[in-house]
């Protein structure tokens, strides 16, 4: 008796567990969903605009340093401090142009 109860069980689990199966094969098979892929080159060009934003923010950086160290140069008279902050002012700025500069290039 105890032996017909365990078949029963196991049954039961193994009816349990087909219907669980095949509830999700057919929901797999019903959510499918086309995908179309990315073009290879607006995958590059979202790269491109990426690291040009980066490239960017570096620039207004080092900007706004240039800045800071002319007017440290004002105020303390100091001509080298003064042309390194013209010089880094200017790097600055080409170098948060650089994308705009390289497109009226080209």
């Amino acid at each position: 008796m105890k032996k017909n109860n365990n078949i029963e069980k196991a049954t039961k689990i193994l009816r349990k567990s087909k219907m669980v199966l095949m509830v999700m094969a057919v929901v797999m098979c019903l959510m499918t969903n086309t995908v179309f892929a990315a073009s290879p080159l607006d995958t590059i060009n979202s790269l491109s605009d990426f690291i040009f934003s980066a490239i960017k923010a570096i620039g207004l950086i080092l900007l706004g340093f240039g800045i800071v160290q002319i007017g440290l140069s004002l105020k303390s008279h100091d001509a080298s401090q003064r042309a390194n902050g013209f010089l880094t002012f200017f790097g600055g700025v080409i170098i948060a142009f650089a994308k705009d500069i390289l497109d009226m290039i080209m």
